[in-house]
């Protein structure tokens, strides 16, 4: 049986065998320790029986106005635990979390071009591609903006995909 719960400082050293694919993107433990006391209602992990972290989710509540919104950061599962719709779980527990606590418009997420999975998988739970974002994974490889509506977001104003691809330095950062 899985639980899923708030992530914790201790698994921060139970969860580096998730981060293994080439896929995932990995930062420093500053970085998640940010996250986890600033956001904690956004960082879940998913447990298998025995403890064993199977996979997590990382995001925090961003922008002003009708940009208001939850992001995820970050959003894995370990390769044994695939295909078992753990990341739909997660994903909807963020997303449960950005429209009825924090009243967000969207939740947004970046992803590979490359990654046709994951794109397919967003797509399936309701995101579609906004914008194209060049060279937002280190310099080279384009990334894709998703976006799913949020209840708030009555006309799906949030979501009406841009004409053109932008560059990193023309994203909003709050």
């Amino acid at each position: 049986m899985t639980t899923i719960r708030r992530f914790c400082c201790n698994d921060l050293l139970r969860f580096a065998s998730v981060n293994f694919d080439h896929l995932t993107e990995t930062f420093n433990m500053s970085f998640y320790m940010t996250y986890l006391a600033r956001w904690p209602d956004y960082f879940h992990v998913a447990e298998a029986p025995g403890n064993r972290v199977m996979g997590y989710i990382m995001g925090k509540v961003e922008g002003q106005g009708e940009s208001w919104h939850g992001h995820v950061t970050a959003v894995t599962v370990a390769p044994e635990y695939r295909r078992q719709q753990l990341a739909k779980k997660l994903m909807n527990l963020l997303e449960d979390i950005s429209d009825k606590i924090d009243k967000g418009y969207f939740v947004d997420l970046f992803v590979r071009a490359s990654n046709t999975p994951a794109i397919k998988m967003y797509e399936k739970l309701g995101y579609v591609i906004y914008r194209r974002v060049l060279r937002y994974y280190s310099g080279e490889e384009d990334g894709l903006d998703m976006r799913k509506a949020l209840s708030r977001d009555v006309e799906k104003k949030s979501i009406v995909p841009l004409k053109r691809p932008i560059t990193p330095d023309e994203l909003e950062y709050d």
